[in-house]
């Protein structure tokens, strides 16, 4: 594909995932978090029992459409491919603190744009914080930095993560008794739009990510690296079409005070996204990356995506999550050790390989 016609189709995937995480709040999705990577893992980790916040428990269909999406896009254009073996605690360990971030944060970079589109003036420290871990990543990138190389698997070992994928489904549409869901009023896990909204939302942002190879850290990876701004137009697309939905919609409220699901803290709100934006770094992707590299064959992702469900529910069960009334001492101690893992990790992959 053509250098223009790629940046065409990265901006058209930003416009297209802005428009469905806007269309999701209006239908029912939790204000500024009509599609939230962090938060929605963390519904379904509790629906699943693995956390007991009952504020916060609800399979999200948009993960399941999200990996399928992918999945399909990828089997279509022969681009499915399964690899594996790189550093495979690592990963789970990375994606692990990555949640907490997110968590302290309240949300994933995704959120984190749709938070600005609504205007919750919070997430510009977020934002800041987010660039910030970026950079730190690059400082390593640019210095060797690298996790073991993959191997080749068999296609059984790519189909696990996607056919964990449908039984997820089947389960959200036969609900049994021993699933757990927020109860209508009691937190934003009872919020959410129609599953099959939410499904062919997934799907169809699952697909465009997996065509374009959208990534919320690449976009300013790359140009902090190499001066390329092909994946941050799609970043400032979706930001765009979130806002101007939100103000169509009159969903545009700005100000700090009174956000939805979100607290004033700068100094966590910063902390909580670099560790993200580090994190992710580290990983070659955020948190909607992996999903897709998972969707696409990728075993090391599908090992971060677990690590990234642990995390949510270590965050819920040791009071590390943050909540509107601010960051638990226990979170932001987690943030702390999190950024001291990350920064070993980052070493130990940077220059003591190196030295060997």
């Amino acid at each position: 594909m053509e250098l223009k016609h790629e940046k065409k189709a990265i901006i058209g995937a930003g416009l297209l995932t802005g428009a469905a995480a806007v269309l999701l709040t209006a239908l029912g999705n939790p204000a500024n978090m009509g599609f939230c990577i962090a938060c929605f893992i963390r519904d379904t980790a509790g629906s699943l029992g693995l956390h007991r916040a009952e504020a916060v428990q609800y399979i999200r269909p948009e993960i399941i459409g999200l990996v399928l999406g992918a999945f399909f896009m990828a089997a279509g254009r022969k681009e499915f491919s399964v690899r594996g073996g790189s550093s495979v605690i690592t990963r789970f360990v990375l994606g692990f603190f990555v949640m907490i971030g997110g968590l302290v944060f309240l949300g994933c970079p995704f959120r984190m744009v749709l938070r600005l589109a609504g205007g919750d003036l919070n997430a510009v420290a977020g934002l800041a914080g987010f660039a910030a871990g970026i950079g730190c990543g690059v400082f390593f990138l640019n210095r060797g930095y690298s996790l073991n190389r993959t191997y080749r698997q068999t296609p059984a070992e790519g189909l696990i993560f996607p056919a964990i994928q449908v039984a997820m489904l089947v389960l959200l549409a036969v609900s049994p008794a021993f699933l757990f869901f927020t109860q209508p009023g009691e937190g934003p896990g009872a919020s959410h739009a129609p599953v099959l909204v939410s499904l062919a939302a997934g799907l169809a942002v699952g697909a465009a990510a997996q065509l374009t190879r959208l990534c919320m850290v690449g976009g300013i990876r790359d140009m902090i690296l190499f001066r390329e701004n092909k994946l941050l137009l799609g970043f400032i697309a979706m930001f765009a079409a979130a806002l101007i939905g939100n103000l169509v919609l009159g969903m545009f409220s700005p100000g700090m005070e009174g956000q939805p699901i979100a607290h004033t803290d700068g100094l966590w709100n910063f902390l909580g996204m670099m560790i993200t934006g580090f994190g992710s770094v580290l990983l070659g992707g955020c948190p909607m990356r992996q999903l897709v590299l998972a969707g696409e064959g990728n075993v090391d992702s599908a090992v971060t995506v677990l690590g990234l469900f642990a995390g949510a529910a270590f965050a819920h069960n040791f009071g590390l999550a943050a909540s509107a009334k601010g960051v638990p001492v226990n979170g932001q101690a987690a943030v702390l050790v999190g950024l001291t893992v990350m920064a070993v990790l980052a070493f130990v992959n940077t220059f003591a390989k190196r030295r060997k």
